[in-house]
Order: structure tokens, then C-alpha cells, then sequence
């Protein structure tokens, strides 16, 4: 009897209810539509493998997302700025997704910071808040999620060494 009183007690312990409510307010929240194009691009990395260039898995991830009734754009146009003035080079986005998802492909055997500062510089010139760099070339689809605004810096920059080889790395 005394070990039924014991559990009782437990289960109506106020420290332990405390203890549940802050584990649940602090779990982070789940981006619906990254996941939803992250399971496309592992579907098609499921079917294909590694080993095919970047323009395969590209189409293949445009069925998919049509499949899945993803709206999307390929090949996106965006202008680039210099100090305020328009440049006249302009970035093709491999995809954008949702009208606020940049996604930058890759088929590279693993990614590096060259690429990760790529697609933050991308998310800058767009104006985009998020993107997604996918790599298809390694064994298991590697993905990076890239989360800002068009008016703050991106958190993941601050991690990212220069590529210039000139200029000392921080």
C-alpha cells in the first residue's frame, strides 16, 4: 500500500509539472515548408543515389515538388547590388519555393564554406528569409538551413571564414 501512496504522490508532485510545461515551451518550432522540401529532396535522393550531375537531380526535384504540389519557380532571376547601384550581373536561384524559400542545389562529395557563404550572399541580394543548400553527391542528402531577414545579418555568416585568400581569415 505504502508503495501505490509513494507513486500517487509523484504523479502530483508540482515540481514535476513544472518540469513538463518548460520542456514543452521550449522546443522549437518546425518550419513546415523547409521540412516539406527537404522530404521531397530526400525522396529524390532516395531514388537516384549520388553520382549524377547537379542539372539531374535539379529536374527531378521539380517533379517531385510538383507531385507533392510544392509551388516553385526554377532558375529565378535576382538582381545584385553594389553600395545602392544595380549591377547588371544578375543570380540565377536554382529554385525558389513558397515565393520565400531559396534553395541552392549541389552534387558535390560534402559541403564546404565556400558554399555556405554562396547561399548566404544569395539570401542577401534576394531578400529572402530562408534558404536551403542541398547537396545530392554525397552518400546521404546533406541539407543546411539558412534563416534571416532581408534587414539583418545572417546568423550562420558570423561562422563563415573568407574565401579571399588574399585577405586574413577571422
Amino acid at each position: 500500500m505504502t508503495v501505490i501512496l509513494a507513486a500517487r504522490r509523484e504523479l502530483w508532485d508540482p515540481q514535476i509539472a513544472q518540469m513538463t510545461q518548460i520542456q514543452k515551451t521550449t522546443l522549437p518550432q518546425r518550419d513546415p515548408e523547409t521540412y516539406a522540401i527537404i522530404g521531397a529532396a530526400m525522396m529524390v535522393h532516395r531514388t537516384l543515389g549520388k553520382g549524377f550531375l547537379e542539372a539531374v537531380y535539379r529536374e527531378a526535384l521539380g517533379a517531385e515538388l510538383e507531385l507533392r504540389r510544392i509551388p516553385f519557380r526554377r532558375e529565378v532571376e535576382i538582381a545584385v547590388y553594389y553600395r545602392g547601384l544595380r549591377l547588371e550581373t544578375r543570380y540565377r536561384a536554382d529554385l525558389v519555393c513558397f515565393d520565400g524559400v531559396l534553395v541552392e542545389l549541389k552534387a558535390l562529395t560534402r559541403l564546404t564554406e565556400v558554399d555556405d557563404s554562396q547561399i548566404i550572399n544569395y539570401l542577401k541580394a534576394s531578400q529572402l528569409g530562408r534558404g536551403l543548400l542541398l547537396n545530392f553527391g554525397a552518400t546521404s542528402l546533406q541539407y543546411r538551413r539558412f534563416v534571416g531577414s532581408a534587414s539583418s545579418e545572417f546568423v550562420s555568416a558570423q561562422s563563415v571564414k573568407s574565401v579571399d585568400s588574399t585577405s586574413p581569415t577571422p
